[in-house]
């Protein structure tokens, strides 16, 4: 139904990803919110996968592109403002059943306006 965007952190052979929960948009505004209409304001843009993915313009053409590139590729990673320790805060993954969803793997910088809030799982229930 909706795109999310995993960036892959490891040697090409080993499983290793970050999924990107969310993030602001500081350049294109007016492009993401063309993309993301429902969007009540421009802290909701991209706040949540899907809603990043979209307001990016992310979906399976991207596949495979290397986002560290430093050449003409439409999707690059760049440096940001430098985080300390003590400004990222984790807890458990949103909506994930059983021992995922207990561990804290969930890590997102504290107090940012943009992060999708935690939302417990919630098993569905059969309609009789």
């Amino acid at each position: 139904m909706w795109f999310c965007m995993n960036l892959v952190c490891g040697p090409e052979g080993k499983s290793s990803a970050v999924l990107l929960r969310a993030g602001e948009i500081v350049e294109g505004t007016e492009l993401a919110r063309k993309r993301r209409l429902s969007a009540r304001n421009d802290k909701e843009l991209a706040k949540g996968p899907a809603r990043l993915a979209t307001a990016l313009g992310v979906d399976r053409a991207l596949d495979g592109t290397d986002a560290c590139s430093a050449g003409d590729t439409p999707l690059r990673v760049l440096a940001g403002t430098p985080v300390t320790p003590d400004q990222v805060s984790n807890g458990p993954r949103t909506g994930v059943a059983g021992d995922g969803g207990v561990h804290p793997w969930r890590f997102w910088i504290a107090n940012d306006p943009t992060v999708s809030p935690y939302r417990a799982h919630v098993p569905r229930r059969r309609r009789s």
